[in-house]
């Protein structure tokens, strides 16, 4: 982790994370460290992580040596080695779409920034679509968006393409919203999401300058339903 302190570091973190460090940063009137963040669809239990090392075969309370939830290609493996050198793998659909995906932390479904726009740069997958549109997660050459969210990320974008680091080229924000369909129901039904937890009981944070009332007023049946499903949900927690 980088210095908060050092506007010259780096730091590559969650949305959330990314969202504090600015947060932090402004509040000490600080100029903060190069913010990199990525979209993410949330982070799994770790009870869900444990089901899918045994599942794959590693001994229950073996010690292991490494976890990667994705890399070694794009999207790459979910991968685990115990200390005796022994290794297990799945597919990133197998995964994440099977096991990692529907065990994301409650705090995370209620979260309304998966893309990162506190960041100076975000990053996302590109994924590559079937006939029907749905994301094609078979290993293949990667490609990624970057999003500048600042002049400084823009500098930096441009300062690497320029010098060879990557190679970019103009994207059409609609084709990004339509390979990362998970990122725009998530947004357009969180206001729903966020009224059934609090029919149910619970607490639930407030958001400023999300635009949720609109997006749900564009989307009047998703949000009803995610109201319900959610508050059917949080009944029994």
């Amino acid at each position: 982790m980088a210095n908060i302190d050092n506007p010259g570091s780096a730091v590559v973190g969650k949305p959330c994370e990314i969202a504090a460090l600015r947060a932090l940063a402004k509040s000490r009137d600080q100029q903060p460290p190069l913010l990199l963040s990525f979209f993410c669809a949330g982070v799994p239990s770790q009870h869900a992580t444990d089901s899918l090392i045994r599942e794959l075969g590693v001994e229950e309370g073996a010690e292991l040596a490494a976890v990667r939830y994705r890399g070694h290609g794009w999207p790459g493996d979910f991968y685990a080695e115990d200390a005796r050198g022994n290794s297990v793998r799945t597919s990133y659909d197998d995964s994440w779409g099977k096991h990692l995906g529907p065990a994301v932390q409650q705090r995370c479904k209620l979260c309304p920034d998966g893309v990162g726009e506190s960041a100076d740069i975000s990053a996302g997958d590109f994924w590559r679509a079937d006939a029907k549109g749905y994301p094609d997660f078979t290993d293949q050459d990667g490609l990624s968006v970057l999003i500048a969210r600042t002049r400084r990320g823009e500098e930096v974008i441009r300062r690497a393409a320029q010098e060879g680091v990557i190679s970019v080229r103009a994207v059409d924000p609609d084709d990004v919203a339509a390979v990362q369909p998970f990122q725009v129901v998530r947004r357009a039904t969180l206001l729903g999401r966020l009224a059934g937890s609090r029919l149910a009981g619970h607490p639930t944070p407030s958001y400023r300058g999300f635009h949720l009332w609109w997006l749900a007023l564009r989307s009047p049946v998703r949000t009803l339903r995610a109201a319900a499903g959610t508050f059917r949900r949080a009944r029994r927690w």
